[in-house]
């Protein structure tokens, strides 16, 4: 998203920024970015953070269901558009935000000032950060006895790892996700950082993934969806070992595991960890 975005947002003026949605602090201050021009696109995890010549910054986090568009959405999905950007310069003339769920957030802030987004505020580093080895995400881990799925859904152990991601690169990393985030060894947070890159740069090479809603600034959909080994595909057949593919609820969040290739962990994670209990989830009739 950033990539494309870059192109034809950096240099261009915000002439007017138009709210579809209710007043809220998801789109907080979106009038102070008329008249300013946007000075580069850039990222931190999941938000997109585009600096303001004025010395605001404009902060979008896609949510769940968010996506960014140059052309306008027409039938069912034009009703969900929320905010509406008119441009000055070269290049297509509107940006829309659209975003079904409302999960989503678009707002402008003073450059660096995110006491209003505590996730984005306490973001772990990023993981195509040379510096940051396995060895420190091993430390990271062990601050935590929360289950290691929940863990990295915070985005305190390491930035930009989401639902999808988490359960790709802990399958190829062969953990359990209800394992505590503290008993995850040495070697076995090595192995999972090896696979948290490799999923995220497969996933970006192939822009993304396309499940239901999200969509490429061109309206296109992401490629990666035939490349997943587990999510979404509980039930099926593992394509390692062949073992039944489970679908359970992790710290609420769906989540799919392979009950072969990642043994239940021996001890449960602890008291702090009963955000990250797992449920079953019943076949659908």
């Amino acid at each position: 998203m950033r990539r494309e975005l870059e192109p034809w947002l950096a240099g261009r003026v915000l002439k007017r920024v138009e709210l579809l949605a209710p007043a809220g602090p998801k789109y907080a201050s979106l009038e102070r970015a008329a008249g300013q021009s946007v000075l580069s696109v850039g990222r931190r995890g999941k938000f997109i953070l585009a600096p303001l010549s004025a010395g605001d910054e404009l902060v979008i986090h896609l949510g769940m269901t968010g996506s960014i568009s140059a052309e306008e959405p027409t039938g069912p999905a034009a009703q969900h558009v929320r905010v509406r950007v008119h441009l000055a310069g070269k290049g297509p003339e509107t940006l829309y935000f659209r975003d079904a769920r409302r999960f989503g957030r678009f707002l402008v802030v003073p450059a660096g000032e995110y006491g209003s987004l505590p996730t984005l505020a306490a973001l772990g580093p990023e993981p195509f950060d040379d510096s940051f080895s396995a060895a420190d995400f091993a430390a990271r881990l062990g601050r935590s006895r929360t289950a290691v799925k929940t863990y990295l859904l915070s985005q305190r152990p390491i930035a930009g790892v989401g639902n999808i991601y988490a359960d790709e690169a802990l399958w190829r990393a062969r953990i359990h996700p209800l394992t505590s985030a503290r008993d995850v060894s040495r070697a076995k947070a090595a192995e999972l950082l090896a696979a948290i890159r490799a999923v995220l740069s497969e996933s970006i090479a192939a822009n993304g993934t396309t499940i239901k809603d999200y969509r490429r600034v061109d309206g296109e959909a992401g490629g990666f969806y035939e490349r997943l080994a587990v999510y979404g595909k509980g039930g099926q057949p593992c394509p390692r070992c062949g073992t039944e593919r489970v679908r359970t609820v992790v710290g609420q969040r769906g989540t799919v595991h392979c009950p072969h290739c990642q043994r239940s962990p021996r001890r449960r994670a602890g008291p702090a960890a009963r955000r990250g209990s797992e449920r079953p989830v019943r076949p659908r009739t």
